[in-house]
């Protein structure tokens, strides 16, 4: 079993967690300024030489810092029997939005959470190119940096906006989305945007909904879902059957949890302010 941290301890972390982050970043960097291979993944998405130089800096940092486990997306076959016994532990994905980084568009980000009973309640997530570092504790409060000059996070009001702000796809709207939009209660546009920065785009108030209706994993999310929570957004369950509960009341649907079953993969969900 692994044990809690209180919240002091998790403040006496985030620091070094940042400078993890950061460092990770220095990693994916160097070799993003220069060739570098692509390979494929069993899953046949695409994997960098960057994913694993930034897997190996966070995976060492943590250890030097704490003893709870860690579930990387490059090293995710722990067995759920084992997973199964985790009451906290650290989730990480070192290089989410590989496919921006090959496009080198620098929408990609390094993403660590600590998640203790099946909830994220710390997480950092950093955008190298962007120099833009997010991080929140949950209960706390969350904080974005851009280039050394932080401002505290927090979501949008929907009662003062005459258009919603929804974070999707500009080129392709599936029906889904198109049934979300039209269940809200005021006219929407959509903003587009890559990997983890999405959810982080409703915690700063940049966005007001971010419905995710195709495939993720649990690492994918838990960074950028902590800095939500912690900002005061809400992070929850999206079923095609309550689209239209989801978008005129979302804070009444379900949580999103993490490490509940033996799949990684998230259900379909909604980050709303």
């Amino acid at each position: 079993m692994s044990d809690i941290l209180d919240i002091s301890r998790i403040k006496a972390l985030q620091p070094q967690v940042e400078a993890i982050a950061k460092d990770a970043g220095l990693a994916i960097m160097d070799i993003y300024q220069r060739d570098f291979d692509v390979y494929t993944k069993q899953d046949e998405s695409p994997l960098t030489d960057a994913d694993l130089a930034a897997h190996n800096v966070i995976v060492a940092g943590l250890e030097a810092i704490s003893d709870l486990p860690i579930l990387s997306e490059e090293s995710a076959n722990i067995s759920w029997s084992e997973r199964s016994t985790w009451t906290s532990y650290w989730l990480v994905d070192p290089l989410d939005g590989t496919k921006e980084f090959i496009k080198k568009n620098g929408e990609f980000t390094v993403n660590i959470a600590l998640i203790q009973d099946g909830m994220p309640v710390f997480g950092v997530v950093y955008a190298p190119v962007l120099e833009t570092l997010y991080s929140g504790i949950v209960g706390v409060g969350a904080v974005k940096t851009v280039a050394e000059t932080a401002s505290a996070m927090k979501p949008a009001s929907r009662d003062s906006a005459s258009t919603y702000q929804v974070v999707g796809s500009r080129s392709h709207q599936s029906p889904e989305i198109q049934q979300f939009i039209a269940a809200l209660d005021k006219p929407a546009e959509l903003v587009s945007m890559g990997s983890s920065l999405k959810l982080c785009l409703v915690a700063e108030g940049a966005a007001h909904f971010y419905p995710r209706l195709g495939p993720t994993c649990e690492w994918d999310t838990g960074a950028a879902h902590a800095v939500a929570l912690a900002s005061g957004a809400s992070v929850t369950e999206l079923s095609l059957e309550s689209i239209v509960a989801s978008a005129q009341s979302p804070q009444t649907q379900t949580p999103l949890r993490y490490n509940q079953r033996e799949s990684v993969l998230n259900p379909f969900f909604l980050v709303s302010c």
